[in-house]
């Protein structure tokens, strides 16, 4: 009897596993209902992280081997006076949100439309500071800039400035011989390469010409010539300034050579003894009331270059073209002046040539009726 139980209950086992084996999965339960899916962008989070992006700042070195940390893109610029304003209007004015100079009445026909309407924040070097720091912050500058000639004071002038103001600023050499490579510089911090190498180039055009030509001037054939540059003709700039480097450039002998040669506004104040001395063979002055002076004064009219004509009052806008200040607007000067002086060797259409650097330099289209009338009144003995 047990053993037929037995036989009963594992025939019973038996069958129930066949079952199991033969029968289909059980469908998995049905997801519960979900409302339809919104098509959105993904957050950050579910996807994969993007290349890592260039960095937002970039160290440079500057002229004075300061390391400066800038933005690497940037897009509004301080200049730190008169110089570095002329300079940045001619490469990047867009980019500027202030300006280190007053633009005048006289020169906005020329400069960059809209220059003149952005706030005058003042200069870091001249006579006496007059920067601004408290509407130069207001302008949401980036970063400031200083370009033009070296001072020992430079690299500490900067250092503080950028303590004050949180701002990092750098000094560029941009005296005539450093020029070109500022422009080159000045095109790749700020993203216009295309534009520094276009005003490069005619630096280094006019260097080179002035180079050639002023050593085909023979020594004994050299004009002396003395250059005012302010309201008093007496007033020079002596041999040694800043102010008056474009005369020896082009092959001129500066006729006023005194001891302690100043390059600030005003020149030189000689007296009318040394100027007989002196006894220049030209005369050129900047400003009108210096022009009627000489033209005018008996004293004056005992000069040779009086008595010959050789009298003459330098083009002025935007900038005067020999100096004041003494930066990339003597480019004109250097064709000009060689020009004027010996023509037989600097031989070219100055009113063409005074067309094509407007162009270059501040992107002005000057009609043929402009550059004459410009030149025209040049001449005035």
């Amino acid at each position: 009897m047990k053993k037929r139980v037995l036989s009963l209950f594992l025939a019973a086992v038996l069958l129930l596993g066949l079952c199991a084996c033969g029968a289909s999965p059980a469908p998995a339960p049905a997801p519960a209902t979900e409302a339809p899916a919104v098509t959105e962008a993904p957050t950050p989070a579910a996807v994969e992280p993007a290349p890592a992006e260039e960095s937002a700042s970039v160290v440079f070195t500057d002229s004075c081997g300061r390391e400066v940390e800038l933005p690497a893109v940037i897009s509004r610029i301080a200049p730190s006076g008169n110089v570095a304003t002329m300079i940045l209007a001619a490469i990047a004015p867009d980019l500027m949100c202030c300006t280190g100079a007053r633009i005048e009445e006289n020169q906005q026909p020329y400069l960059y439309e809209g220059l003149g309407d952005l706030p005058f924040t003042g200069q870091l070097y001249g006579g006496k500071s007059t920067l601004n720091l408290e509407e130069l912050l207001a302008t949401g500058a980036e970063i400031i800039i200083d370009l033009g000639d070296y001072k020992k004071s430079v690299a500490e002038d900067l250092t503080a400035l950028q303590e004050q103001t949180g701002l990092p600023c750098i000094f560029l050499e941009a005296d005539l011989s450093h020029m070109a490579a500022a422009f080159r510089t000045l095109g790749t911090l700020l993203d216009r390469e295309e534009r520094g190498e276009e005003l490069a180039t005619l630096v280094e055009e006019t260097l080179t010409m002035a180079e050639r030509n002023s050593a085909a001037v023979p020594e004994d054939e050299r004009l002396s010539v003395l250059y005012s540059s302010g309201p008093d003709p007496l007033g020079t700039n002596a041999e040694g300034s800043s102010q008056a480097q474009v005369l020896g450039m082009v092959g001129a002998v500066n006729a006023v050579v005194v001891e302690d040669v100043t390059s600030k506004g005003g020149g030189n104040i000689i007296n009318m003894e040394q100027l007989y001395n002196f006894d220049p063979d030209v005369v050129i002055v900047s400003e009108d009331g210096a022009l009627e002076q000489v033209l005018t004064d008996a004293a004056w009219g005992q000069l040779r270059a009086v008595q010959e004509g050789r009298v003459y009052r330098v083009p002025t806008d935007p900038y005067c073209w020999l100096s004041a200040p003494p930066s990339m607007n003597m480019i004109l000067g250097v064709w000009y002046l060689g020009n004027l002086l010996y023509p037989e060797v600097y031989d070219y259409d100055m009113a063409a040539k005074t067309q094509e650097i407007y162009k270059t330099l501040w992107q002005y289209e000057m009609s043929d009726e402009e550059a004459a009338a410009m030149l025209a009144a040049v001449p005035v003995a």
